[in-house]
């Protein structure tokens, strides 16, 4: 039995609904990966979109376009975060620069944070953490590029390959999605963090 195997046997999910929030140029296997695992663990998980992706999404990998597309199950802000038991945030550089400028999808993280949701954000996703006004005092990781940004919006960064922060889950790179993922079902599994509060 796989390592992976054993985490998501290890957390019962099926009582749980998570949002994958995400857009064209997600890094695939920062979605493919932690949509595989939630699946594995029992969760209902759910692609969540904005209006100019409205009904498939293409991810990014090995330097280009995905040959597959995602299909979306809903937009916000029609898709309410209080729909949800926690959040995922998948990286790539085109996926969260272009969610950054969506004050809807913006405001749909913040409602997590809000809420005392899990939320798990890898590589370059933290940055919408910072939109998103959440960072401040979190310590939190992220892709290297981003560092001086989430420094600047008031976290601590650290080089880690994963990093938990009262349900607050963050990872660099694919590399690490092992434990990312390892950890991001722990938090969901959790539930509700008191001072997830943003």
């Amino acid at each position: 039995m796989t390592e992976r195997t054993n985490t998501t046997r290890k957390y019962n999910l099926s009582n749980r609904t998570v949002a994958i929030l995400a857009t064209d140029g997600f890094e695939e296997s920062e979605l493919s990966s932690p949509l595989e695992a939630l699946k594995a663990a029992g969760a209902t998980v759910k692609i969540v979109s904005v209006k100019d992706s409205a009904t498939t999404i293409r991810g990014w990998s090995k330097g280009r376009w995905s040959d597959d597309a995602i299909k979306v199950d809903g937009i916000v802000p029609a898709m309410k975060a209080d729909s949800f038991d926690a959040l995922m945030l998948p990286g790539g550089v085109l996926n969260p620069d272009a969610l950054r400028m969506n004050t809807e999808a913006v405001s749909f993280i913040r409602d997590f944070f809000t809420a005392g949701k899990p939320v798990a954000a890898i590589c370059h996703a933290p940055s919408l953490l910072v939109e998103a006004g959440v960072a401040k005092g979190r310590r939190l990781t992220s892709y290297p590029s981003i560092r001086t940004d989430l420094k600047n919006a008031g976290a601590t960064w650290v080089d880690e390959a994963v990093v938990v922060d009262q349900g607050l889950v963050t990872s660099r790179n694919p590399n690490d999605l092992q434990a990312f993922n390892a950890k991001m079902l722990e938090e969901i599994a959790e539930g509700v963090h008191e001072k997830q509060l943003a």
